[in-house]
């Protein structure tokens, strides 16, 4: 239950220092720990479970668990004390059970009781403290469900507003002190890559580390700028999938950093970016991009939404302008993993000292990738409403770069942002007319050009039955510079009627009458590729893939 990014992989104890406590006191937490690991003591006839790492010992007991931390005092925190442990326990409840309180219960004392015997929540002087939590099956973690196969769309953009609820809620921190750790953490890695020339080939490692550093310097407007926005927060600061449990089908967070603001503080984007990272990392890079793509939209929604009333426009440029940073958190972040990988692999043997080695090279191979340059290329697909646009939008865009693909810009969604209601809130009639859809077309290609220049390919889903609406797509790629192709999805009538009358809790409030309506409409003459959307999406997608490799 305890996986950090930025720690030292579990150790044995004399790699730590034991602090102020005396033999005693050690002798006790020793007790206590024994004390909790008994059934007798929840008063079980089932074996107790007992998980070890380097800052904790958590045991799984029916139907709670119990985690106590380990008398050990590291350069990144101090846990020597009994005070110190008490302290941290709070701060972890203090932290933790605000996102996750399906998870997270209390603080329990162990006490000493007259009798002499330790005892859980008792009437004696207390000894130690643990945190309670509600256990939930260990294996009930992202990290087990990738091993399944991909995730599904349904979860992914409940991942992402579980992500950006926690965020919304977290403390604002400053820019520039947050700016000075990650240039140490790329130091810091950059000192383990050169421990470790087995591993990390140095010429390659002092290229990643020389890349990341320009990088840092060329955000620092940028970051700035975010710190201004209170874009800077304590969050979560150990975000990757092995720290996303799975509870009754919902995706919470737990374990975030409680021993050091410091650690957990960053842009929201570079602790979101951990878990793209992660997802991209364990081959679900489908997952990753639509988590991007709904984060951002999710985000939006809460900086707009109630004492905020934020302008839509200014958060979500401002969101995308923030993409141009994206690559660095990604590496800085898949960097972190590989160092880690790498000071594990020291304390295995055989097999597992092996798997270590290749996640490390893997990882540093995954931090290199993410800062190679790009050329961004946006995509604009256009078509009657049911021709497939979106389904072809989500497939095609994770072909993209850079990682984690394109990201996907849809008509509807901006529609229902600027209308301040949710993706399945039907709207009426006036925000469909020519004033309020020129609207969202305007705020649709500038965001298009934000992601474009930002570095980011772009693949926009509208109807574009307008011959001005598809040329200022083509026009705002030519003053990126950046690739362009227009798709046309041509579709029989009655095929796009029947799929928009099939639509369950779409944010698309399009109906027979409307492609009726759109059928009617001159379209002028189209100069985009013209794709058959009448079969299945598989079919679309190889086409589009063929005029995209033509382009």
């Amino acid at each position: 239950m305890v996986d950090r990014a930025h720690t030292p992989p579990p150790c044995d104890a004399a790699d730590a220092t034991a602090g102020a406590e005396t033999q005693a006191e050690i002798a006790a937490w020793e007790e206590v720990a024994a004390f909790l690991g008994r059934p007798e003591t929840y008063r079980l006839g089932e074996p107790v479970k007992r998980i070890d790492t380097h800052i904790a010992v958590v045991f799984l007991a029916g139907a709670r668990a119990y985690k106590l931390k380990r008398p050990v005092r590291f350069p990144f925190l101090d846990f020597s004390t009994r005070a110190a442990r008490e302290r941290a326990c709070r701060r972890e409840i203090a932290v933790d059970r605000p996102i996750a309180p399906e998870i997270y219960r209390r603080v329990v004392a162990v006490t000493r009781e007259a009798d002499g015997r330790p005892a859980l929540g008792g009437a004696g002087e207390p000894i130690e403290w643990v945190v309670e939590m509600n256990r939930f099956d260990e294996e009930a973690t992202l990290d087990h469900r990738l091993a399944q196969g991909p995730l599904e769309p349904a979860f992914v953009e409940a991942l992402a507003e579980t992500v950006t609820r926690a965020q919304a809620r977290a403390p604002v921190r400053d820019a520039g002190a947050w700016m000075a750790d990650v240039a140490a953490y790329v130091e810091q890695n950059a000192d383990a890559f050169a421990e470790r020339p087995d591993l990390f080939a140095p010429a390659r490692a002092e290229r990643l580390s020389r890349a990341s550093r320009e990088r840092l310097g060329d955000l620092a407007d940028l970051i700035e700028d975010r710190g201004r926005l209170g874009r800077i927060r304590i969050g979560h600061g150990d975000m990757h999938c092995a720290n996303v449990a799975i509870v009754d089908g919902r995706p919470l967070l737990f374990d975030a950093i409680e021993f050091d603001d410091a650690i957990a503080t960053g842009d929201v984007l570079y602790d979101a970016g951990f878990l793209i990272m992660d997802l991209c990392a364990r081959g679900d890079r489908a997952a990753a991009r639509l988590f991007l793509d709904r984060f951002l939209i999710e985000t939006v929604r809460f900086e707009c939404a109630g004492p905020r009333l934020a302008d839509v426009e200014e958060v979500l440029l401002g969101e995308i302008d923030a993409l141009a940073a994206l690559p660095t958190w990604l590496s800085v972040r898949a960097a972190l993993r590989a160092k880690i990988a790498a000071a594990t692999a020291r304390h295995l043997d055989g097999a597992a000292r092996s798997a270590a080695e290749a996640e490390a090279r893997r990882l540093f191979a995954a931090a290199c990738a993410h800062l190679e340059p790009v050329r961004p290329h946006l995509v604009a697909i256009g078509g009657l409403s049911g021709a497939g646009k979106s389904t072809l939008a989500r497939a095609l865009a994770v072909d993209l770069p850079p990682a984690p693909g394109a990201l996907v810009l849809r008509s509807d969604e901006i529609r229902k942002l600027v209308a301040g209601v949710g993706d399945t809130v039907r709207l009426g009639a006036e925000h469909y007319g020519r004033a309020a859809s020129d609207r969202v077309y305007r705020l649709l290609v500038a965001a298009a050009a934000a992601a474009l220049a930002a570095g980011r390919s772009v693949v926009t889903d509208a109807v574009s039955l307008h011959p001005e609406e598809r040329a200022r797509f083509a026009a705002i790629a030519a003053a990126s510079e950046a690739d362009f192709t227009g798709l046309w999805l041509e579709v029989d009538p009655a095929v796009a009627a029947a799929r928009v009358g099939a639509r369950v809790g779409d944010v698309s409030d399009a109906d027979a009458g409307v492609v009726a309506f759109q059928r009617g409409l001159d379209s002028g003459p189209i100069d985009w590729v013209r794709i058959d959307a009448s079969g299945s999406p598989e079919a679309t997608l190889a086409a589009a893939r063929a005029a995209l490799a033509t382009a």
